[in-house]
């Protein structure tokens, strides 16, 4: 298993297993990620191997400064207006990639883009004292629920990786925001950590959304974040056998019956159900219901990464839905 140290002593160490080109389950402001040198292309592969992760869908480097992120991606001035309002944070931009490149193609997924992040707290540090970008996809089997703890890492990946920095709960809940921009017009990838009005505020640009296409960038899959049980969105009554995900003060007809019940936020605060979101899917998962009926969650501000991800947790599996 995985040994777990604490961000107040654990540098050392992670640094430690970084340079041997291993990976380390570390804390974000978003969700924990599975950190590895994005210039190592067995530690990149590791990434990959840990998660069970297809080789088609990019990773994050994410980067400790805004002249790490220059050395290995083009800005254009708008990014740069982005990075200036919300880095370090949860918004990852797609650009174009520098070349040559220090990045492992591994990375990119074969793409001339890469998607970049500078996180906050203890994964900044890390990348500051390892002088190199970090790969860092969730900590997680691929497509299944995010990691929001290192109790949730070791359960899922404890017995794959050697390491895991413990810096309890993640702030924000849900992965970062990922958006392009192209034409001078900012194109919305994956909803998550900071809203459209947010980013909208900032530009003072529409931000746009893509229906569909190729995967440009993390947590475009259709199927993501799943747990083991089957999972039924904008439920308004629940059915014999049925766990409740439920949102607000009112419930869904049929409550009292439900295997268990987690709320989101009894008061509809959307900061609380995104930090609540993966950390109750997987208790309700643990329930032994045969599936997770989920109340309806408003889309407005963070509603929208909040329904991505369970509408994406709904979608028909590509994997088996076996508990071992």
């Amino acid at each position: 298993m995985a040994e777990i140290v604490t961000t107040e002593t654990g540098l050392d160490r992670a640094l430690a297993v970084l340079k041997s080109g291993e990976v380390v389950a570390i804390p974000t402001e978003t969700v924990y990620g599975l950190a590895g040198d994005a210039t190592n292309g067995d530690a990149v592969l590791r990434i990959f191997e840990a998660k069970g992760r297809p080789r088609f869908n990019p990773l994050i480097a994410h980067v400790g400064s805004i002249e790490m992120a220059t050395g290995i991606a083009l800005f254009d001035p708008l990014s740069l207006k982005l990075t200036e309002k919300f880095w370090p944070g949860p918004l990852t931009l797609v650009l174009p990639a520098r070349q040559p490149s220090t990045i492992h193609p591994l990375v990119t997924a074969g793409l001339d883009t890469i998607a970049i992040r500078m996180p906050q707290g203890f994964g900044r540090k890390l990348i500051d004292a390892f002088g190199r970008p970090l790969a860092a996809p969730s900590a997680n089997s691929s497509g299944r629920i995010s990691a929001t703890s290192a109790d949730a890492v070791a359960a899922d990946l404890g017995a794959r990786i050697p390491l895991i920095v413990d810096g309890g709960a993640t702030q924000v809940g849900v992965e970062s925001t990922i958006v392009k921009v192209e034409g001078g017009e900012v194109h919305l990838l994956r909803p998550g950590g900071i809203s459209a009005a947010e980013i909208e505020q900032a530009t003072g640009r529409k931000v746009l959304r893509r229906q569909g296409g190729a995967v440009q960038a993390p947590g475009m899959l259709a199927s993501h974040y799943a747990p083991h049980a089957g999972v039924r969105i904008n439920a308004d009554e629940v059915r014999p056998g049925e766990a409740l995900l439920a949102f607000g003060a009112e419930r869904a007809k049929g409550s009292e019956l439900a295997v268990a019940v987690l709320n989101l936020s009894e008061t509809g605060d959307m900061r609380e159900a995104a930090r609540n979101l993966f950390e109750h899917l997987q208790r309700l998962d643990r329930s032994g219901a045969a599936a997770i009926a989920v109340e309806r969650v408003p889309t407005d501000g963070l509603g929208e990464a909040i329904n991505d991800r369970l509408t994406r947790a709904a979608a028909p599996r590509d994997f088996p839905q076996n508990r071992t």
